[in-house]
């Protein structure tokens, strides 16, 4: 059976995983793009300070114009959705160059294109449920995007309490600025319904999860959800 191999890669504060033939591409793409990215915010200061959406400016590089779009979509700001833009800039470089299957993870927001069957392990941050959560995912379920936000882990910012919101979508911009939402919509086991169904209601959302304690709320199309034995 062939093992995926996962190489990491650190540019800035960034932390790239990356199971790909094409790693040098990508890692080329990654610092391209970044590079980029970081001319316009430097000319716009406001689009990565801003809490809620800003629009793109005529000539924005197309990262700056997805997360713009995301964060219109959601209702956030702009930043929210940068990793899950990047990790998917990355990831189609690699498909551009012919790869057969591509898998980049950004901190906690993946898009992949996989060839054969892969269990993406979703790290929850509670005791009872610790990396025993996963999502299944066959091949013609992609190229997919899945997204995650903590109030408890991690380097992002968050308004909530959330252990774990994770949101699937085929955008990847997307379903990171959704994730950031989602997980600050929740402070407490009570608030998961309600943000289960504002972010399900969200344009291009497939499906969302949100572990708060020991209660995991589903909603939409997620892949099949299944246990990971250690």
């Amino acid at each position: 059976m062939h093992k995926r191999i996962y190489r990491p890669f650190l540019h800035k504060e960034a932390v790239f995983s990356i199971c790909c033939d094409r790693f040098q591409t990508i890692s080329v793409e990654i610092i391209k793009q970044r590079r980029i990215l970081e001319q316009y915010i430097q000319k716009h200061p406001e689009f990565q300070h801003a809490l809620e959406p800003v629009e793109a400016l005529p000539g924005a590089p197309i990262s700056a114009q997805r997360m713009a779009r995301a964060a219109q979509l959601v209702g956030v700001g702009p930043m929210a959705a940068v990793a899950g833009t990047m990790a998917q800039l990355a990831a189609e470089t690699g498909i551009q160059a012919g790869a057969p299957e591509v898998i980049v993870e950004n901190g906690g927001d993946i898009y992949l294109l996989a060839d054969k069957p892969v269990t993406i392990i979703l790290h929850t941050g509670t005791e009872k449920l610790a990396d025993n959560l996963a999502l299944a995912l066959e091949p013609g379920d992609t190229p997919l995007s899945i997204c995650s936000s903590s109030g408890k882990m991690g380097h992002s910012r968050s308004l909530g309490r959330c252990d774990l919101a994770t949101v699937v979508a085929k955008d990847a911009a997307l379903a990171d600025a959704a994730a950031t939402l989602a997980a600050n919509l929740v402070t407490s086991v009570d608030d998961i319904d309600s943000a289960l169904e504002r972010i399900s209601t969200i344009e291009g959302i497939d499906g969302v999860m949100i572990v708060k304690k020991e209660r995991v709320g589903l909603a939409g199309h997620l892949p099949p959800l299944v246990k990971v034995n250690h």
